[in-house]
């Protein structure tokens, strides 16, 4: 585990254009390439974000991803799997892995204020962190959080025409002040023939595997509206926006929002 790099805040590629103090409005307004189509899956309010810190390479992981598979398939649960490369060294090197996920973890690690980082672990809201291979624990955890005014408190809404995703997020009242908009894409769900390590032989299916985190601008507690390229969302398996707040010090914290833009349900 001597991965220890801090998440890189990457500038987005991708053309987004934040317009300030839009209100949100009962029905979206026209463009000029036509109306722009409800996203029928979103509810503005998920019941939380669960994100499983996982790994093919540890023996420990399967029943968390098969309980994260349940997770994956629940609209009101935004669900991301963050498949870490620090267990590679066991003969297994996980093909869905990347150094931005181990470096999330870790950054998640310093927030809670942990002295090392473990899978399969999941980070409900971004607030705190228990087993994910623990129904109990993480059923218990997002019911608490919802019934505590520590979900999701600011409703996003995400709409489409032919050419951009418009994406608007609400007002938070008094709430808190700022946040980062953060876009998560992820994979199609697949199988994968692990051939060694601790899992050698078996035959698993991932869900949700990020491929690529990227913080697309800023949110200052209003109503606020963003457009995203649909040539880009096309190129990827799935896509989430999380509104995150983040410290003084660039480590995450809660997650005050979060919407699918396009959630891919096929192997």
């Amino acid at each position: 585990m001597a991965f220890r790099g801090r998440l890189r805040l990457a500038a987005v590629a991708l053309a987004l254009t934040a317009l300030g103090g839009v209100a949100l409005a009962a029905e979206p307004e026209k463009a000029a390439t036509g109306k722009p189509q409800a996203d029928r899956t979103q509810g503005e309010k998920p019941l939380g974000v669960v994100e499983l810190f996982t790994s093919q390479g540890c023996s420990s992981c399967p029943p968390a991803d098969e309980f994260f598979a349940e997770l994956a398939g629940n609209d009101d649960i935004i669900a991301l799997a963050y498949h870490v490369n620090y267990w590679d060294y066991l003969g297994w090197q996980d093909t869905l892995s990347n150094k931005e996920n181990t470096e999330r973890q870790y950054d998640y690690m310093r927030a809670f204020g942990s002295r090392s980082v473990y899978t399969p672990q999941a980070v409900i809201n971004g607030r705190s962190h228990v087993n994910g291979a623990s129904r109990k624990e993480v059923d218990g955890a997002l019911a608490r959080m919802d019934r505590t005014g520590e979900g999701m408190r600011v409703g996003i809404k995400v709409s489409r025409t032919s050419d951009r995703v418009v994406i608007d997020a609400g007002d938070a009242g008094n709430g808190p002040a700022d946040a980062h908009v953060v876009i998560v894409y992820f994979d199609p769900p697949q199988m994968v023939k692990i051939g060694q390590g601790e899992n050698s032989g078996r035959s698993l299916t991932y869900w949700n595997a990020v491929s690529d985190i990227q913080t697309a601008g800023m949110w200052h507690g209003k109503a606020q509206r963003y457009e995203l390229p649909m040539t880009e969302i096309a190129k990827k398996g799935g896509c989430a926006v999380l509104l995150q707040s983040v410290g003084k010090d660039g480590l995450p914290g809660p997650i005050l929002g979060a919407a699918f833009i396009r959630k891919p349900d096929r192997l």
